[in-house]
C-alpha cells in the first residue's frame, strides 16, 4: 500500500506536481509512520532529482538498467580473459568496453539521449562530441 502511494508522486507531469506530491504522501503517512515520513523528507531531493530533466529523457534516467547492462557486459567480457596478467591489461580491456558503449550510446538516436535533446540542459549552445576520444 505504502507503494503505491509513493508512486503517485512518480505519476506527475512535472517537477512541482511531483514534490508536492511527495510532501502530501510524506505528510499523510508521518502521524502512523513517522520514520518512514522522515525518510521520505530525507530522500526527497535524491528521488525526484530526475524530474529536472526534460519529460523524453524521464524514462531513460529514471532506471538504472543501461548501466546494469553495461556492468553485465563488462562481466560477461571478463570473464572469458580469466586470468589478467596485470592491472594495466584489465583497465585496458574495460576500458575498450565503456569506449565501445559510450560510441553505441552516441549514435543510437532512438534508444538513448540525444546531445541535440540533452544541448536544452545546458546555457552552452554548442552541441558536438569530441573528435577522438582521449
Amino acid at each position: 500500500m505504502v507503494s503505491a502511494f509513493v508512486g503517485t508522486a512518480f505519476a506527475q507531469d512535472d517537477e512541482p506536481a511531483a514534490k508536492a506530491q511527495w510532501r502530501q504522501v510524506a505528510d499523510q503517512l508521518r502521524p502512523r509512520v513517522p520514520k518512514l515520513a522522515a525518510l521520505l523528507d530525507e530522500a526527497e531531493t535524491d528521488v525526484l532529482t530526475y524530474m529536472s530533466f526534460p519529460k523524453e529523457h524521464r524514462t531513460k534516467i529514471h532506471s538504472n538498467n543501461p548501466i546494469e547492462r553495461l556492468n553485465g557486459e563488462i562481466k560477461r567480457r571478463t570473464e572469458v580473459v580469466g586470468i589478467f596478467p596485470n592491472d594495466e591489461a584489465i583497465v585496458r580491456l574495460v576500458g575498450a568496453i565503456l569506449l565501445e558503449q559510450n560510441d553505441e550510446w552516441a549514435v543510437q538516436r532512438a534508444r538513448y539521449m540525444t546531445l541535440e535533446t540533452i544541448a536544452t540542459l545546458s546555457d552552452d549552445g554548442v552541441v558536438g562530441l569530441p573528435a577522438v576520444a582521449i
